[in-house]
């Protein structure tokens, strides 16, 4: 199994600031380790313990931490879980089969069997959109609805490694200026003193994390046409990974039920949609 930090030292300094970020959680919560057959896997858990279940499900390259702003919203009147994909720079284990394996959809499942959870929404961003995807292509009789932020494996992806590459060799200023092409631009006005301490995190994972370099598997038309549940999608125009007018496109014509929300300044960095989440979630699911 390839090792997914470039030093030891560097993955301990990653989860050591991480958990200093999970003290900050803005809401309410407790922390789970779920066992898996691919290993251990870390949730934080906030929200009623009897409201409908939602599975947040991050980007490559991150954890949980990216949806301490949405959470605010999704968990007044979900149950929400944010989960820590294996292979990624969490607290989940380190295990990372191929993507192409089919192994991703199966571990969620043990995921929400060791949550307790027979049904439940999925919310996923880039890779975890395509992971929210596999699992509900597979298993739609488990999903109450989907709720999309750039999501892998729909329209054609970007090989953005060909330029990214050499610019994360060039240290702290070619890994800063790799993140802005790939995210896109930042919101504007002046960040937060929380944004910054998060853009400084993402950098220290870029500096020490060793990504995934596998293509995401695409999904052909039968298996979008199996989405019959509610779906939401938010998309980006300038985003510099996936074709987005593709992704529109196929779910609207395979899954008509589709809601569509396009942002024509947006890159890949969606942020702060956390209360439109919850808005068509809260329609959907009837909470």
């Amino acid at each position: 199994m390839t090792a997914i930090w470039k030093t030891p030292a560097g993955g301990e300094a990653v989860r050591t600031r991480y958990r200093e970020f999970l003290t900050h959680w803005p809401v309410p919560h407790e922390h789970l380790r779920i066992p898996t057959s691919q290993g251990e896997t870390f949730v934080v858990a906030s929200g009623p313990s009897d409201a409908p279940a939602v599975l947040l499900l991050h980007g490559s390259v991150s954890n949980a931490a990216s949806w301490m702003g949405d959470v605010v919203h999704l968990a007044q009147r979900f149950r929400v879980y944010a989960v820590d994909m294996i292979g990624e720079p969490g607290l989940s284990a380190e295990s990372r089969p191929t993507l192409a394996s089919g192994v991703y959809a199966g571990w969620l499942g043990e995921v929400m069997s060791g949550l307790g959870v027979e049904r439940a929404a999925l919310v996923g961003i880039s890779l975890g959109g395509w992971l929210a995807l596999q699992f509900a292509t597979a298993n739609s009789g488990q999903v109450t609805a989907l709720a999309l932020l750039c999501p892998g494996g729909v329209g054609r992806h970007k090989n953005v490694l060909i330029w990214a590459l050499p610019l994360l060799m060039l240290g702290p200023w070619g890994r800063r200026k790799a993140t802005e092409k790939i995210l896109g631009p930042a919101p504007p006005g002046d960040p937060s003193p929380e944004a910054v301490a998060f853009g400084e995190f993402m950098q220290l994972i870029f500096a020490n994390f060793r990504p995934r370099t596998e293509a995401l598997p695409p999904f052909d038309d039968a298996a979008l046409a199996r989405l019959a549940m509610p779906v939401q999608v938010i998309l980006g125009a300038k985003d510099a990974m996936i074709d987005s007018a593709g992704t529109r496109d196929r779910l609207q014509r395979l899954a008509p039920q589709t809601e569509v929300i396009w942002l024509p300044d947006a890159g890949h960095m969606l942020i702060n949609h956390g209360a439109g989440i919850e808005r068509f979630l809260r329609k959907a699911v009837g909470s």
